[in-house]
């Protein structure tokens, strides 16, 4: 159950949410090495079997922790809502997400907040693919994954603008992620992309903050094998509920024509064409011109519409952030920073 803390003073207004499962031999690392632009640090011990929170409690003296324990383990998603939720109700402005396996640099913490404090955008995320001299510290396999999975994020999300969708380093403003349907979102490996979803559905701007790929000892649960099937499922999902959301239910922009007129012509054309194929390789009767052109212009056209759809689409990237518009519904400790 989630308690305001009384005892939290913010002074910047920024607090990190540390998910904690099975990271007891990096945690006091990363804890020790967060900076004090941070007011407050939320560990949440995920049901971990190595008892982080009780080894955090008593390894680190740091009066800016705080531990919240999950009864049974809910993911790396599970964990960052139970610490949003915690963050939003003490009266946070910016919520940091940091992993508690060593690969995020905490000393980049202010790259990530800057843009949200200046108003640039709702949620920030790290990029490793932006300094190509960095890449090659990304174990191949992961590197292959990570490209495949971040095109079907462009299109599943609709931010076409954003790569390296599974990083895990993130920022968002509190009043964006009190208006999140936290109960929603994807609570284990799914969970960064499909918190890019839910921000699409509320028109935020995501900005991508560079960072170099970190590799040390841990051992990745993150399979690109196992997930691949799952994950291209997902997209899909995504990607229809974003379409229909954005195009036909808030919105009816000329879009959603060209779209229909794809579907439509492109459906002709493969049945009609499919079917004349069909009764020509059966009955050894050649199709006359006119039959094999009627799918060809309507497989042409739509492509065509098609292409436009998807135009409109890219062009489409939310660009004005919403966080400065929302009714703040925050503390006002939270709020006078």
């Amino acid at each position: 159950m989630t308690q305001p803390y009384s005892t939290v003073s913010w002074v910047h207004g920024i607090a990190v949410v540390v998910p904690c499962y099975k990271v007891t031999r990096h945690i006091f690392d990363v804890v020790t090495a967060i900076g004090p632009e941070v007011d407050v640090i939320y560990c949440v011990d995920d049901a971990c079997p190595d008892d982080s929170g009780t080894f955090i409690e008593r390894e680190i003296s740091d009066s800016r922790i705080r531990v919240l324990r999950h009864a049974s383990n809910l993911g790396v998603g599970g964990a960052v809502m139970t610490g949003y939720r915690q963050a939003v109700a003490d009266g946070a402005r910016v919520i940091v997400k940091i992993d508690g396996d060593g690969q995020m640099d905490p000393a980049l913490l202010p790259a990530f907040v800057a843009p949200i404090l200046r108003g640039d955008a709702d949620y920030t995320k790290g990029n490793r693919f932006w300094d190509l001299r960095q890449i090659n510290q990304m174990p191949l396999s992961r590197r292959l994954g990570n490209l495949g999975l971040s095109f079907m994020a462009k299109a599943s999300t609709g931010y076409w603008n954003a790569f390296d969708s599974t990083n895990g380093y993130t920022a968002i403003h509190a009043d964006i992620a009190a208006n999140l349907p936290l109960e929603s979102i994807s609570q284990r490996y799914f969970f960064e992309t499909d918190m890019l979803f839910r921000l699409n559905t509320l028109r935020a701007v995501v900005l991508d903050v560079p960072m170099d790929a970190k590799y040390g000892s841990e051992v990745s649960g993150l399979k690109t094998s196992r997930i691949l099937g799952e994950f291209a499922f997902k997209h899909l999902r995504n990607f229809c509920k974003r379409i229909f959301y954005n195009y036909f239910l808030r919105d009816l922009p000329v879009a959603s024509l060209e779209l229909l007129l794809a579907i439509g012509l492109l459906g002709f054309g493969v049945a009609f064409g499919g079917w004349h194929w069909w009764l020509s390789s059966t009955t050894g009767i050649e199709a006359s011109t006119g039959t094999v052109m009627i799918p060809s212009l309507a497989l042409v056209f739509g492509m065509q519409m098609a292409l436009a759809f998807l135009s409109y689409d890219v062009a489409n990237v939310p660009r004005l952030p919403l966080h400065p518009r929302l009714d703040h519904r925050l503390p006002q400790a939270g709020k006078s920073q």
